[in-house]
């Protein structure tokens, strides 16, 4: 997205893209072989017990034998981009000049596709490594619409995945998010703006209003990603492109009556949609 030899000069193009300036030069140093264990630990621990907060993280993982303190515990949950699950006065990190919007979505019954999409990012754990993962989901089927990886948090890759969702299948009606800085920033929600989606955001501690892309993580984690020591990036990308060809077309849920998001999402799209 930042390109240095455009005439633009790159402050200005980091404050288009609404990023610091200093993310750009950064050269990120990799992470250490003990760190990358302890961050494959926090992640299945997570899953397992969602409410537990670095002092329980770090009580959990000193009775496995790993010496850890609540400080690199809470290091290394900000670098995987998670922390507890429950309800508390501040739940999110997002950038103090950005927006915050409404939680649309409580008592609002959803009836149809594309009428709701959520969209969130987890932590991927790799041989070496981790990546990022991005997906938007479908409130009304369970549908994973579109889906990108990177190796940096950032937003570039939440647009793009957005970008694709709304290019193969059209616009939601609103689009729901957690009050994360990648969407609460200035280029993704100008990019729901632009398309005529309402914005809706969970609220502080409220880590229901996104539930069902929490049980996406578990299910891609469980039945993937802890399955496969992905060696690269690539390899990354190839297993999870199977899994949710899988999980869309194969897998069947109980919530939508033991069928397929695929069949539960087209069989519901009026006619000339579906075809």
């Amino acid at each position: 997205m930042i390109d240095c030899k455009h005439k633009l000069p790159i402050s200005r193009q980091a404050r288009l893209l609404d990023i610091s300036r200093g993310t750009v030069y950064y050269q990120p140093r990799p992470i250490s072989p003990r760190d990358q264990m302890l961050m494959n630990r926090i992640d299945r621990l997570h899953l397992e017990l969602p409410f537990a907060g670095a002092r329980m993280l770090r009580d959990l993982l000193r009775q496995e034998g790993h010496k850890a303190g609540r400080s690199k515990v809470s290091r290394l949950m900000r670098l995987m981009g998670i922390e507890a699950l429950y309800r508390k006065p501040r739940t999110t990190r997002r950038h103090p000049e950005n927006k915050v919007y409404p939680y649309l979505l409580r008592n609002l019954a959803v009836t149809r596709p594309n009428q709701a999409w959520a969209m969130d990012i987890t932590y991927i754990p790799m041989a070496r490594g981790f990546i990022y993962l991005a997906a938007v989901v479908d409130w009304f089927s369970r549908r994973v619409m579109a889906w990108k990886v990177s190796t940096t948090m950032d937003v570039h890759f939440c647009l793009e995945a957005v970008e694709e969702a709304i290019e193969r299948h059209g616009k939601p009606e609103i689009m729901n998010t957690d009050q994360g800085s990648q969407f609460t920033s200035q280029a993704f929600t100008g990019l729901l703006k632009d398309n005529g989606i309402q914005i809706s955001m969970d609220g502080k501690g409220a880590w229901r209003d996104n539930v069902f892309v929490e049980r996406l993580w578990r299910s891609v984690k469980y039945e993937e990603v802890y399955l496969h020591a992905y060696d690269t990036v690539s390899a990354a990308k190839a297993g999870l492109d199977r899994y949710f060809r899988f999980y869309n077309s194969r897998r069947p849920h109980s919530s939508l009556d033991r069928q397929t998001p695929d069949q539960f999402y087209f069989e519901s799209l009026p006619l000339p949609m579906a075809a």
